[in-house]
């Protein structure tokens, strides 16, 4: 089954918000054989909204609209549709009580404008909306169903999760079984990579397909494989992936759909080992990815940000001779960090990171974008030095997920 996406808003056109509704409406449906076939993004206008949905309508039998469906006069969407599906608007009682609900749980005043989301066209079915006010509604025409949904990722991603997405099952049925699997690679760049698995990507069975996805550091590799029976889906997948196991080897990071800060995690809760860090250049980004995890505080027990020397030598124990001799950002330097923060907070394991992100502050012998980092366990430290290309945010960015992916690699070792 084909669905078609129309996000609403002027926001998103100009920059101004992401859109991550579509990425999540199309994770949902995956596994019922369905696909996100077009997203259209359109502009708080009339005739441009309709049109996007007449469009949709005309190649898919499933259309969903995102966007549009606040108080505000801005928000056309609701009277948009009312045309392109007749009608009258008419009250919703249910809708009005869940309004006011919400209201008086957070404690706030009801004006007219926020009462006027329970006006709703008589030519829908309203579907909770359990986390906002707006109202989603059901359309149908011609066999062909419109669900229009608000704007607000996490309202959007509950109501299509635990309403939406059951009804249009229901409506429609799956397609067949779906089933996906996610390798990790690391240390190998997406062209050798593509070269190197050439012929056997060339030769895959139907209904297996190979995807690349690409991120600082590493590369995601998805295989994506449909079928009539989930016996034959797995069967074809476990064998692809352990074709791959076996011939990238070391290049395998993880045969799990994860983070590089994820996978460190991981790793910690099976060792069960604690975790900190020594930041200079990254600034607290490794400390803040960590704590992004749910479940972190059993293994990551905090970090230093030692910016300056000063704090390096008082917080961490990185000895004034040693700065003087080879300067912050070395791998003596960053090897003393990693040591001193296993001794401040009695952590097993410690990463350290010195460098220079820029644009500033480089020279010949050590250029922007060298970041040295040090992986410490109580018995072995071990150093490298790295150079990122990019600005300064991407250097910052590219060190933290390189620090995770070393960090996992040295624990493996030990």
């Amino acid at each position: 089954m084909d669905i078609s996406l129309v996000v609403i808003g002027d926001e998103l056109l100009i920059g101004q918000v992401i859109d991550t509704n579509s990425g999540d409406i199309a994770r949902m449906v995956a596994p019922a054989g369905w696909a996100v076939r077009q997203v259209r993004t359109v502009h708080d206008d009339a005739a441009a909204i309709r049109a996007a949905i007449e469009d949709s309508l005309a190649e898919s039998d499933i259309v969903v609209t995102t966007g549009g469906l606040g108080p505000t006069k801005d928000d056309i969407t609701k009277a948009t549709l009312r045309e392109i599906f007749g009608g009258e608007m008419r009250r919703d009682e249910g809708v009005a009580v869940h309004i006011r609900d919400v209201f008086a749980r957070r404690g706030l005043h009801m004006n007219a404008l926020t009462e006027s989301q329970a006006m709703v066209p008589d030519s829908c079915r309203v579907i909770p909306n359990a986390l906002g006010t707006a109202p989603v509604m059901w359309f149908e025409r011609d066999g062909k169903v419109l669900v229009s949904m608000p704007g607000v990722p996490f309202e959007t991603r509950y109501a299509f999760a635990n309403e939406v997405l059951p009804r249009l099952l229901e409506r429609f049925g799956e397609r067949c079984v779906v089933e996906h699997r996610t390798l990790v690679v690391v240390g190998i760049t997406e062209s050798d990579l593509a070269e190197r698995i050439s012929d056997w990507e060339d030769s895959l069975p139907a209904g297996l397909h190979l995807a690349y996805l690409p991120h600082a550091g590493y590369i995601r590799l998805r295989l994506d494989c449909e079928g009539g029976n989930e016996e034959s889906v797995h069967l074809i997948l476990d064998e692809a992936v352990q074709w791959l196991v076996d011939s990238l080897g070391e290049h395998v990071l993880a045969t799990e759909d994860a983070t590089p800060e994820q996978l460190l995690m991981n790793e910690l809760n099976e060792r069960r080992l604690t975790f900190g860090c020594a930041e200079s250049c990254t600034g607290g980004n490794i400390a803040h990815r960590m704590t992004m995890l749910p479940g972190v505080s059993e293994v990551f027990m905090g970090g230093v940000v030692s910016y300056s020397n000063g704090v390096k030598e008082s917080m961490l124990g990185v000895s004034g001779s040693t700065l003087a001799a080879f300067g912050a950002v070395s791998e003596q330097v960053a090897g003393e960090m990693a040591e001193g923060i296993l001794r401040t907070l009695g952590v097993d394991c410690a990463v350290a990171t010195s460098g220079i992100a820029g644009p500033g502050g480089g020279a010949a012998e050590k250029p922007v974008g060298m970041v040295c980092m040090a992986f410490a366990v109580k018995s072995e430290t071990a150093v490298r030095t790295f150079r990122f290309p990019g600005d300064r945010s991407r250097v910052i960015d590219r060190a933290s997920t390189v620090a995770f992916i070393e960090m996992v690699k040295f624990l493996r070792k030990h």
